[in-house]
């Protein structure tokens, strides 16, 4: 499929001057009111749990949502998805992975950008338990990383109720989007995320004594560390670099085979190089790349509107024939 040239996101509001601002104004100061939960707490196979936060209208069409990493159900881009959807006819589960949804987890592993295993368990459950005849499946920075991945695993044996998917500001391959994170211009992105992990792992180092090595966590100061030293050893791989090239949604993204947008800003601060799967998206007749050159990461603002660009882009290739 050719690349989508012509982006209609093209003036952000005029406050978000660069792609910094664009991702930081969103993430810290956008709210979306009106969203309304019902949570579902559900089983693992490896005897863990998941926390399901549902808003249904009725439908027989039902949005899966994937949050980002340290995000949950609560973040402003999983709530502007929820409530835009239901006011145009369909339900909307926005799932937790493992400790987001505000509980640690009991089990030993906690998450990370390849855990399509429990988004599969989601979507199993969704079909066991309801009667939906259609899935969309969105995801959001690492959420859209997962849900990539799980497309390409299940390939042409792809549940059939899954007629579309869109995701956006997403690793498409996580060495490169690591790589990011080394750069100085990018210290408050770095610091931000690995405080908020660091303190995690201290809970499941808390936990399980004995797990994690808590006198290193204390003293790590950069990812590669922590994903070599923790991410990695928890998960069963063997370094940083291994965990990264493992779990890259790009080893899978050949094999998609329904209907796919992904939209990735030009100037998003944590995406660059094979992030933008240009020549992926040439020859995958249902793979559909759009690069608008602003937007920043999870951002896509617009004057005087409560949804952003990116959720209704969504809406609207969801309701494309």
């Amino acid at each position: 499929m050719p690349i989508i040239q012509e982006s209609t996101y093209i003036h952000p509001p005029f406050y978000l001057f660069n792609g910094h601002v664009e991702t930081i104004i969103p993430s810290i100061f956008r709210k979306i009111e009106g969203v309304q939960y019902q949570r579902e707490r559900i089983d693992t196979p490896d005897g863990d749990f998941l926390d399901l936060d549902w808003s249904k209208v009725g439908s027989d069409k039902l949005l899966i949502i994937s949050h980002g990493l340290e995000g949950s159900s609560e973040r402003h881009y999983a709530k502007g998805l929820v409530k835009l959807f239901n006011e145009n006819g369909f339900d909307a589960l926005a799932w937790n992975n493992r400790s987001c949804s505000g509980e640690m987890n009991k089990g030993k592993l906690l998450y990370h950008h390849g855990a399509s295993y429990d988004l599969k368990t989601v979507i199993a459950h969704a079909d066991r338990e309801t009667a939906y005849r259609e899935f969309y499946l969105t995801g959001i920075s690492m959420g859209g990383a997962q849900t990539l991945k799980y497309l390409g695993e299940n390939g042409s044996s792809i549940h059939p109720k899954i007629k579309k998917a869109a995701v956006y500001s997403t690793p498409c391959n996580l060495p490169d989007s690591a790589a990011t994170l080394r750069e100085k211009r990018n210290s408050f992105y770095k610091k931000r995320f690995l405080g908020k992990l660091k303190a995690k792992m201290f809970l499941k180092g808390s936990q399980y004594p004995g797990l994690v090595d808590l006198e290193l966590l204390s003293k790590v100061k950069d990812f590669d560390t922590f994903d070599t030293h923790f991410t990695a050893k928890l998960h069963g791989f063997k370094d940083a670099d291994d965990f990264y090239q493992s779990v890259s949604a790009d080893n899978w993204m050949e094999k998609i085979e329904v209907p796919t947008l992904i939209i990735n800003a030009l100037n998003d601060p944590l995406l660059k190089g094979r992030c933008f799967p240009v020549d992926l998206a040439k020859r995958k007749s249902n793979l559909y790349l759009e690069m608008p050159k602003r937007g920043g990461h999870t951002g896509f603002l617009l004057k005087g509107q409560e949804y952003s660009w990116a959720e209704l882009r969504f809406l609207e290739f969801f309701r494309e024939m």
